[in-house]
């Protein structure tokens, strides 16, 4: 396994550029799959999930052609659907959470969809009810085999119906949509989620001539077509990127300028950030990060302790609570940390606490920090990344810290952040990449 090696207490300054938006970018690519007619998609970020989806769907027969590093056309005109019992492709759907959105697709094309348990993550229950449930809602039977862990759904024709979504899930969310686009007949998902990676997703589909109104609200209306055809479409900056950047500026006390952040679609992230008590700056579609030597975190307006939460959009992404609980630790004041979704997504805490962070972890969900105001720096340790989210606050933290720190098993921040450790270095971080 890999490690990263951070020697950190440097200031950074320079300009960098988001890469495009991960979770946007598997629901698009899985996408492609609804089309006999080349699809091309612009802007793919360059990791190791979105590799994998692509490399995944190139053994199912898609031709892929590369225009560029980030540019790529796809054309699904002729699937091996036998490859979906082969034991390479139960591997490939078990290493990668963003397997379960080829399944929507799929099954509105070839009335059939297979995939064994998917991966990801481990931060936590992270159940797939949502996506099957709606299948069935469209009329599609669905089989559990609980003993190879795998997922049928099958259906002669979907029909449109109406849905009330137990929960308010991006990935289910998703799944349906591109179900139901080629549906017979209208279907409307209320409690849909309306980040704005199911808006480029909608969008997409319209483009490839799918009727999909309602979209950016949490109502959907979709009007089943025969067939879609191609179109192409760009992938927006990943606001977690964008998010991550501004922690890390604020804690390493560096000058950033964050380019081309797709400023509209950032909803309460800076907002969020400023709560901390870190100074932004919006020029243009860029975000300039001042060299600042310390922050406050604000109050309410009765003087108690803030609270940072993560809820559906357009409320805070829980994808980036990591990155606001590790920057709180170098702020002035205290703030409760509320991780809604995932039970298991704070626990990296205890590393943050070997560096010399005072956080109390309430519960599963909820860390209390108090900040050290910059007067006592972190001190530099050796420990492993958990997650994606995690790995990357733990890499701030690192950069921050004093002396030299060990970040193990950094293919979970690879899964997550294009060469993570060279545009770092490009603005003056030193982080050598070993194995």
């Amino acid at each position: 396994m890999a490690v990263f090696q951070i020697t950190g207490g440097k200031q950074l300054r320079g300009e960098i550029v988001p890469q495009g938006a991960k979770n946007e970018a598997l629901q698009i690519i899985s996408a492609v799959l609804l089309t006999e007619e080349e699809v091309t998609v612009r802007n793919i970020p360059r990791i190791r999930d979105v590799l994998k989806l692509i490399e995944l769907l190139g053994c199912l027969g898609v031709e892929i052609r590369q225009l560029s590093q980030s540019d790529y056309v796809f054309s699904a005109k002729s699937l091996n659907l036998e490859y979906l019992q082969s034991p390479e492709f139960a591997k490939q759907g078990t290493e990668l959470r963003g397997s379960i959105m080829i399944v929507g697709p799929l099954l509105a094309r070839f009335g059939k969809a297979f995939i064994p348990s998917p991966g990801g993550d481990k931060i936590g229950r992270r159940r797939l009810d949502t996506h099957f449930i709606g299948f069935q809602k469209l009329g599609a039977d669905f089989k559990y085999d609980e003993k190879n862990s795998s997922f049928t759904v099958e259906a002669a024709q979907l029909k449109g119906s109406y849905m009330l979504l137990d929960e308010a899930s991006v990935t289910g969310t998703a799944n349906i949509i591109m179900a139901a686009v080629l549906a017979q007949g209208t279907t409307t998902i209320y409690n849909a989620a309306c980040e704005p990676y199911i808006q480029q997703l909608c969008k997409m589909l319209n483009a490839m001539g799918a009727k999909i109104s309602g979209i950016a609200s949490n109502l959907l209306t979709i009007e089943g077509v025969q067939s879609l055809g191609g179109c192409e479409h760009t992938i927006l900056p990943d606001m977690i990127e964008v998010g991550s950047f501004i922690g890390l500026a604020a804690m390493t006390g560096s000058e950033i300028t964050i380019k081309n952040v797709g400023y509209e679609h950032l909803g309460i992230i800076p907002l969020s950030f400023s709560r901390l008590g870190i100074q932004m700056e919006r020029r243009g579609d860029d975000i300039f990060i001042p060299a600042q030597s310390s922050y406050e975190i604000q109050t309410f307006i009765d003087g108690s302790i803030m609270n940072i939460a993560d809820a559906p959009w357009p409320g805070l992404t829980p994808d980036l609570l990591s990155v606001f609980l590790v920057v709180a630790t170098q702020a002035v004041g205290s703030v409760l940390i509320h991780q809604k979704m995932f039970e298991s997504r704070l626990f990296f805490v205890d590393k943050l606490i070997d560096m010399g962070s005072q956080i109390i972890l309430c519960d599963p969900h909820r860390a209390t920090v108090i900040g050290l105001g910059g007067k006592h720096k972190l001190r530099a340790t050796s420990m492993t990344s958990p997650d994606i989210r995690a790995g990357v606050a733990l890499l701030i933290a690192a950069l921050s810290a004093d002396g030299v720190s060990t970040i193990h098993n950094i293919e979970q921040i690879d899964r997550g952040y294009e060469n993570i450790d060279g545009r770092l270095n490009a603005l003056g971080a030193q982080i050598i990449r070993i194995g």
